[in-house]
């Protein structure tokens, strides 16, 4: 499937599909290969996080202590600091790994003319880009302020009204866009961070509403995807602790913490999972408008075309 080629609006949801469907093994394969530690080191710190703070929450409304998490906090201050520090650690370089995950994989389908490329590449790759992801790190952070602050009246105009509601998912869409193409473009090597992030502005205004469009209903398809995927096991495993229960029967306080414990738990591990894989998908999507936007306006798929025709004569 080509990358570089001119799209419209329907064709930014067909190509990511398409994508997929041709694609989707190899993706999710090296994604889980490069990313599958990370996630799996923040999985395992959440569960217990998790499950120490119902145990503590449940078992101090239990025991009629309604600030047992509070005291606990207060009496381990020290253990929790260094904790808070080890998860944040872990977590940012989590999350740079697996933001610049699909950046790095359709740059280098696009090189290999398809999936022709192994997850040692794909760690060569990282390797080769690491200062330039630490620059776009330091530098999105620092443009972070003054473009929450414009997305945050926009929403705040959008939300007084319901039609306005509606849209706040193009300017949610906006943003992450910006930020996605500004580092592909800035990993083509061809351009410093401040010029890449204004030539992919200068792209992303040529077909504005349909690019942001199609990120922001993108956004909320993976949200309400993952709110059915959390939300289903939720609504079972409540009917089911009362689904038996006879009348006059008083259940024992500690086996509904239990049960309330396995409940959030697990929904928080499908959350999990299912938020990182759509991410996937999303971040795809914008993948496809990128190469999409940057066909129209360099024509590098027909200067190729046209280059082959000439060697054929």
């Amino acid at each position: 499937m080509l990358l570089y080629k001119s799209r419209g609006f329907g064709e930014y949801f067909q190509d990511t599909f398409a994508f997929l469907k041709q694609n989707g093994k190899h993706l999710y394969k090296h994604f889980f290969i490069i990313n599958g530690a990370f996630l799996l080191i923040l999985m395992v710190m959440t569960y217990f996080i998790s499950k120490f703070y119902t145990d503590i929450v449940f078992g101090g409304f239990v025991n009629g202590n309604v600030n047992a998490l509070e005291k606990y906090i207060n009496e381990n201050s020290g253990l929790f600091a260094l904790l808070f520090i080890v998860f944040l650690i872990i977590g940012v370089v989590a999350a740079i790994i697996s933001y610049a995950f699909v950046p790095i994989y359709l740059k280098l389908y696009v090189k290999h003319d398809g999936k022709h490329f192994s997850a040692s590449d794909i760690i060569k790759s990282y390797k080769h880009n690491i200062g330039k992801i630490l620059v776009f790190l330091i530098c999105g952070l620092l443009i972070l302020i003054p473009i929450a602050i414009f997305a945050g009246i926009v929403s705040f105009i959008l939300s007084i009204t319901i039609i306005g509601m509606l849209l706040l998912p193009l300017v949610v869409g906006g943003v992450s866009l910006f930020y996605q193409g500004g580092l592909m473009e800035y990993l083509e090597q061809k351009k410093g961070i401040w010029e890449s992030f204004g030539y992919f502005w200068s792209l992303m205004s040529r077909k504005f509403w349909a690019a942001i469009g199609s990120v922001g209903i993108f956004f909320v398809m993976a949200y309400l995807a993952q709110m059915v995927v959390t939300f289903v096991p939720y609504i079972f495993g409540i009917v089911n602790l009362f689904i038996d229960v006879e009348p006059g029967y008083n259940p024992d306080p500690t086996e509904i913490q239990k049960t309330m414990t396995i409940i959030l738990l697990v929904i928080f591990l499908l959350s999990f999972i299912v938020g990182s894989l759509l991410n996937v998908i999303v971040q795809l999507n914008q993948g496809v408008i990128f190469y999409s936007l940057k066909e129209d306006n360099e024509n590098i798929n027909t200067k190729s075309d046209i280059d082959l025709i000439g060697e054929g004569e």
